[in-house]
């Protein structure tokens, strides 16, 4: 079983920053594979970024590339999402989710891949 809990979410003016970070407490394995999703008022939950076990390995979705950047540190089993250059139409829940195993390229964007979940934190981007 594994625990995901977010932090970080708050209010930011159009351009500004925020970094998201996901806490995990496992057991065994240490493996998975992480990501974030969001989701605003409305709309179905879509995937923003992904990062392998290992991090050598990221994903993001085509509205946040250039703008969001996903690391891990495995140490401390945390796991960052830096979001720079928002824009109001980033307001969302934002989630963390995570599968483990083997990062699996055709398959990181979906929902439906991972096993566990975290609450969600809110990013409101004001114009």
């Amino acid at each position: 079983q594994v625990q995901l809990v977010e932090s970080g979410g708050g209010l930011v003016q159009a351009g500004g920053s925020l970094r998201l970070s996901c806490a995990a407490s496992a057991r065994t394995p240490d493996i998975y594979v992480m990501g974030w999703f969001r989701q605003a008022p409305g709309k179905e939950r879509e995937f923003a970024a992904a990062i392998s076990w290992s991090g050598s390995i990221t994903n993001y979705a085509d509205s946040v590339k250039g703008r969001y950047t996903i690391s891990r540190d495995n140490a401390k089993k945390l796991v960052y999402l830096q979001m720079n250059s928002l824009k109001p139409e980033d307001t969302a829940v934002y989630y963390c989710a995570a599968r483990p195993g083997a990062y699996t390229s055709a398959r990181v964007q979906s929902t439906t891949w991972y096993n566990y979940w975290g609450q969600g934190t809110q990013v409101t981007v004001s114009a």
